[in-house]
């Protein structure tokens, strides 16, 4: 606990990269709230079509609207809960599987740390967008499926860090010491070195979603991820790119800016806790 405050703590303080840090919780914020207010904030029905299609940004559309004359703005707003939905349970399930599996490996080591490594090694070396298409295609269409073929890509990520972090802790005299009193492997893995994981887990989860933000909006950009007409930023991209030599910019502006956005944002917040970390364990 004393080294997460450390590194909570200059959030509020004025150092380099504190602006950086609000700037992306910001900006995270922003889109949590307005995924979990979509109906308060979405102005139309983000699937209902209209006549007026390709029509450009205005007081009456926010952001204009597609060739179905559905509303841009509404396909944003309604958009951030499935991005969100997606690519947090698949971080969540790529921490329940990659963590568990490190924490084993690295502390038993042996056959087991052997064997685990090379699958690990084996699903690291292919391309993480290529696995996640595959996968994708193999189990189709649908969100939650994304979220889990996201997961299996990056539960390798989660597993190396883990597992290093883990062959350094447990050859600590607080590791000898929980020995010493007769503390079981078990329990010496849950209460004394997961514990001393959180900082550098946290940052590998604020990087990965920034990086899952990426591969969730590629395989919707792909049809892998979501069926006509749900609203999803990637898909939307995908729909408005034919139209952009036309003059037609905003269909895939406004959700490109905000794949890039959110990504950032998590980008920079990961990149801003990694700096507090090396500063706190100093």
């Amino acid at each position: 606990m004393e080294i997460i405050t450390k590194i909570v703590h200059p959030i509020f303080e004025k150092k380099p990269g504190r602006g950086l840090l609000i700037f992306g919780l910001a900006i995270v914020i922003i889109v949590i709230l307005m995924a979990i207010f979509a109906p308060l904030i979405a102005p139309y029905d983000p699937t209902k079509t209209s006549d007026d299609s390709f029509q450009p940004p205005s007081a009456e559309h926010l952001m204009g609207t597609n060739r179905l004359g559905q509303d841009v703005f509404s396909r944003i707003v309604w958009g951030s809960r499935i991005v969100l939905y997606v690519v947090f349970i698949a971080t969540l399930l790529s921490m329940s599987i990659g963590i568990p599996l490190g924490l084993i490996s690295g502390y038993h080591g042996g056959k087991i740390d052997r064997a685990l490594s090379i699958i690990m090694d084996s699903i690291y070396a292919f391309p993480a967008l290529i696995l996640a298409i595959v996968i994708a295609v193999v189990l189709g269409p649908s969100p939650i499926n994304t979220a889990i073929a996201i997961s299996f890509v990056y539960v390798p990520t989660y597993f190396r860090m883990v597992r290093g972090q883990t062959l350094s802790l447990k050859e600590q005299l607080f590791v000898e010491a929980a020995r010493a009193i007769g503390a079981r492997d078990k329990e010496i893995m849950v209460k004394y070195i997961l514990p001393n994981l959180a900082p550098t887990v946290l940052v590998v989860f604020t990087l990965s979603v920034a990086d899952a933000i990426l591969t969730e909006a590629g395989l919707s950009f792909l049809g892998l991820s979501v069926t006509p007409p749900t609203p999803d930023w990637g898909y939307d991209l995908r729909v408005g790119q034919p139209f952009l030599l036309d003059g037609y910019w905003w269909l895939v502006f406004f959700p490109g800016a905000m794949i890039m956005l959110l990504a950032m944002a998590f980008a920079l917040i990961g990149e801003a806790l990694s700096e507090r970390i090396s500063l706190a364990t100093r």
